[in-house]
């Protein structure tokens, strides 16, 4: 599939999600749903670290997991994109006032006032995505930072996706590194043991 094939399907889904999550109630209702699910899940309770990324509508709410996660007194890390090399670090967040505002809208931990967190150091690492297969392969925002990161992390992957975001036609390149688990409203669907 081309790259002009690959953004024209992140332009489907994401339109498919938009209606498909409106009223907001539902987008909530759904977020909180998956939320359920992970809380039970025996990766997320035995990881002391979690890799983390921020939500941006319409992707799953990740900030009621984040807080979870501090009530649980689990250690939080959120990525720091670096555009020049394409790299993706992981820093400790201990507020969401350690935020600052990025390109595109995106929230990304402030560097000066976070942590560096070590990649062997996450138990559990959450992996955007706009579209899923139910092996486990993503289609991603194209940018190919997890997917660098991905190759080099020895830990458990989950993602958090709603149910229209799991797609049969997702094609996989060479470089895709799937997720181990997915966690959508209705369903746990493990991918890679």
């Amino acid at each position: 599939m081309s790259r002009l094939d690959k953004k024209q399907v992140r332009k489907d889904v994401k339109q498919v999600l938009q209606k498909a999550l409106q009223p907001k109630d539902s987008y909530i209702q759904n977020s909180a749903m998956i939320a359920e699910q992970l809380y039970i899940d025996k990766d997320w309770n035995s990881a002391a670290c979690i890799g983390i990324t921020l939500s941006n509508f319409p992707e799953a709410d990740t900030y009621e997991v984040i807080e979870q996660a501090w009530r649980e007194r689990k250690k939080v890390a959120v990525p720091k994109c670096h555009p020049e090399n394409k790299k993706l670090e992981f820093r400790e967040l201990l507020s969401f006032d350690q935020l600052e505002t990025v390109y595109f809208g995106l929230r990304e931990p402030i560097q000066a006032q976070t942590k560096l967190v070590q990649s062997n150091e996450i138990d559990l690492l959450f992996v955007p995505g706009l579209a899923f297969r139910l092996d486990g392969f993503r289609l991603g925002y194209g940018g190919g930072y997890y997917d660098r990161f991905l190759s080099k992390y020895t830990g458990k992957t989950i993602s958090l996706a709603f149910d229209s975001q799991i797609l049969s036609g997702i094609p996989v390149e060479s470089h895709d590194m799937p997720v181990s688990k997915i966690i959508t409203p209705s369903r746990v669907i493990h991918c890679v043991e």
